[in-house]
């Protein structure tokens, strides 16, 4: 048995990052076992590892999928929150669509549904939004609409495998894992990241996982209800890399009235137009307050505005001129454009 699973399995630490890039060369070449990867997974969903192992696991996948050197993309800000939590509808998805509408840089990450009914990826698809499929492809749709929606070419392709070397067995109950970690996982040249953490994921390992990033502001979000967003109505705390603590308790930011019964998830045969009148402030104000909320937050982390209140007020017209629907309906024509692909998907000089 590998080493770094022998480690895994017995709750030592595991912080030799040699031994972590050895299981991967064996996931590559077919030479780690499956019941071995199945362990893996296993092992990882039923508890994180410690910090120091944590560090070394995480580090060893970033290396072999690094940002190219000088690539950067000022301005920017990713939003992916960790999942779990209290059932809402998806608000960090509504928050980044209201958040390019008001003019910030905005590349939304996330995946299909692990612990929801309905993950970032299944409702675009139903909205008839296209996920990007290359860097380069992603930088020309955030030059031309302000916002990009990355496809899993972001994540080291080690996750990939890991999916095909377990199969039959599905990758949803390794989801917890996943969602914990896959924030700190994708390559993306931004220059600050907004993530929200559930009751039900570790904040303090996420923090110290946060440390590690020198090359954005990372903001975790989290409050006292155990949603993975910012809610008007809770008492909120943002965690910053860069050892800061900002608190958002109720009524700070927007009004602190309603509660979590006003933004439940609705049936997936509704989720699209539900998805729609909240940013077009047709839907329960609670949504749509805390929807501008977060694009505020966005706002903020990514220094396009200061302050709370200026960056709230361009959430809010946002919805309230239209330009956030209509920044849908964009996309949506854009996925019935033919692709162009980008030479090599090589970022534009």
């Amino acid at each position: 048995m590998h080493e770094a699973l022998t480690g895994l399995l017995a709750r030592r630490t595991v912080a030799d990052r040699a031994t972590w890039r050895s299981l991967w060369d064996r996931l590559g070449d077919g030479t780690l076992p499956r019941e071995q990867a199945v362990a893996l997974l296993a092992s990882l969903a039923t508890r994180l590892p410690d910090p120091a192992t944590l560090h070394a696991l995480t580090g060893s996948l970033r290396e072999r999928h690094p940002t190219p050197a000088g690539d950067t993309w000022p301005g920017t800000v990713n939003v992916v929150g960790t999942g779990g939590g209290p059932a809402t509808f998806n608000i960090s998805t509504a928050a980044a669509f209201v958040a390019a509408a008001a003019g910030v840089r905005v590349v939304k990450t996330g995946s299909r549904a692990y612990t929801s009914s309905l993950g970032s990826v299944d409702l675009l698809e139903r909205l008839g939004v296209r996920s990007t499929s290359s860097r380069g492809e992603t930088e020309d749709v955030l030059d031309e609409h302000g916002i990009a929606f990355a496809g899993p070419f972001v994540y080291p392709a080690e996750l990939a495998r890991l999916a095909r070397t377990v199969a039959p067995v599905s990758m949803k109950p390794f989801g917890r894992f996943l969602n914990a970690v896959g924030p700190f996982l994708g390559e993306l040249p931004v220059a600050a990241q907004v993530t929200g953490v559930s009751r039900l994921m570790p904040l303090d390992d996420l923090r110290a996982l946060a440390g590690t990033l020198t090359d954005r502001t990372v903001w975790l979000c989290a409050n006292d209800v155990g949603a993975d967003e910012l809610l008007g109505f809770a008492d909120n705390v943002v965690h910053v890399n860069d050892g800061r603590l900002l608190r958002l308790g109720p009524g700070r930011v927007v009004a602190a009235e309603g509660g979590l019964e006003d933004l439940r998830p609705v049936p997936r045969e509704q989720a699209a137009r539900h998805f729609l009148a909240v940013l077009g402030g047709r839907a329960h104000p609670v949504a749509t307050r805390t929807v501008c909320l977060n694009a505020a937050a966005l706002s903020v982390a990514a220094g396009h505005h200061t302050t709370w209140e200026t960056a709230l007020a361009a959430a809010e017209a946002a919805v309230a001129d239209g330009a956030a629907v209509d920044l849908v309906g964009r996309l949506r024509a854009r996925r019935a454009a033919p692709r162009t692909p980008h030479p090599s998907g090589a970022r534009r000089g």
